[in-house]
């Protein structure tokens, strides 16, 4: 819901391309920094509670929206920023270990579990793309007298996701178990660990290295989709546009699901040479030819809902439950840092799928070296699943 109307949003408020920019690249800072702890925080205290405290800070992020004031919109980023590193990380914890350690399900059903996810997500993904589209289309972006607080168009889907995000808030309270990593270690020593295991296995470096190209290349196409395909002729209807984005995801998670045959890892490759080709006609084709370009995208957004699946597979392989939310935060250190210095550096957007083309053909290299990858073992006192610490 809130996704398709950031930067139009900003644009809508008047702000400059370079004003726009230092707003998403205060979300990303804020999503980087907070990546450095916020894994131990979950393992310590609760994978629940933060998936809990994600919908509080994107309510905070959806509230401010409402307001053409410059501070308070940075502040909306920036809450924005910390909560996307909870739900890239804290939502898939929780998951993999209720699955794994609470239920002790078979190892087999977890791809089966990512696709039904993903699918799932992306198919209620279409239905708020379009959803939002409808209110956008039939209400009027203005002010509310005297102030410079605005309300309709652009903002309508931003009062929906609240709607939603308290429902979730509530369910999760009410329908979820805690569950946590080593909770006899302190976040101090549990991001300790999770860093001797990076530097040591060289699996987990090259799983690192492929988050954090395809996923920092993910945010800079966040960052720049809406600008790539303005027209001077109609304005591009963002919500639907969205809600194609979201469909070809849901075909890409499908497959996830369907080729269980062939291993993840195999299944990464191809699509992260699919990315450099999508990325490298958008570099072409970006701001000029509209319809390739979409074409280009939609390719990407095929192989973003093909790739979670597959990486949750092996992350769930090589990273041990009792670091498993720091380790998951680690490898969004180097994503975030990848983000910041590509929209930092004043450069135009071809330039920057150029660049997102040229890294993720890297990418395809370090999935060679993730043939050793394997379960590791768990120490004794390595998982604590309890309703409390």
């Amino acid at each position: 819901l809130q996704g398709p109307y950031v930067y139009a949003l900003y644009s809508a408020y008047g702000f400059s391309e370079s004003a726009i920019m230092a707003l998403f690249v205060a979300g990303y800072a804020a999503s980087g920094v907070c990546s450095c702890g916020i894994g131990s925080v979950a393992d310590c205290f609760g994978r629940k509670k933060c998936c809990m405290a994600f919908c509080i800070f994107h309510m905070i992020a959806a509230i401010t929206m409402h307001w053409n004031l410059y501070p308070l919109l940075m502040l909306g980023r920036i809450s924005s920023g910390i909560g996307t590193a909870i739900l890239f990380s804290c939502f898939e914890c929780w998951m993999v270990s209720e699955h794994n350690s609470r239920h002790r399900f078979s190892s087999s059903l977890l791809s089966y579990m990512f696709g039904l996810n993903f699918c799932a997500m992306y198919f209620v993904a279409v239905l708020s793309g379009l959803g939002a589209q409808f209110a956008v289309d039939n209400t009027q972006l203005s002010a509310v007298q005297g102030s410079k607080m605005y309300v309709g168009g652009f903002t309508v889907p931003y009062d929906i996701s609240i709607a939603l995000l308290c429902i979730g808030f509530a369910l999760i309270a009410l329908l979820w178990k805690e569950n946590y990593g080593d909770g006899h270690k302190s976040g101090q020593l549990l991001i300790c660990d999770a860093l001797r295991l990076l530097i040591k296995d060289p699996s987990c470096r090259r799983l690192c290295v492929i988050v954090a190209i395809f996923e920092g290349s993910m945010y800079v196409f966040v960052s720049n989709w809406t600008p790539a395909l303005q027209s001077q002729d109609i304005q591009p209807p963002h919500g639907l546009i969205f809600a194609l984005f979201m469909m070809a995801a849901m075909c890409g998670s499908s497959v996830a699901t369907l080729g269980r045959s062939m291993s993840p890892r195999r299944q990464l490759r191809f699509i992260l040479l699919l990315c450099v080709l999508s990325f490298a006609v958008a570099s072409r084709s970006a701001c000029g030819a509209v319809g390739c370009c979409l074409g280009a995208f939609l390719t990407f957004e095929f192989c973003v809902g093909w790739y979670f699946p597959c990486v949750g597979i092996l992350k769930s392989e090589c990273v041990p439950e009792h670091i498993r939310g720091s380790m998951y935060n680690l490898f969004r250190v180097p994503l975030n840092v990848l983000v910041l210095v590509l929209l930092l550096t004043h450069i135009g957007t071809e330039l920057r799928f150029a660049i997102c083309s040229f890294l993720l053909s890297f990418a395809v290299l370090a999935t060679f070296g993730l043939v050793g990858v394997h379960k590791q073992p768990l120490p004794e006192t390595a998982v604590e699943v309890a309703s409390s610490p």
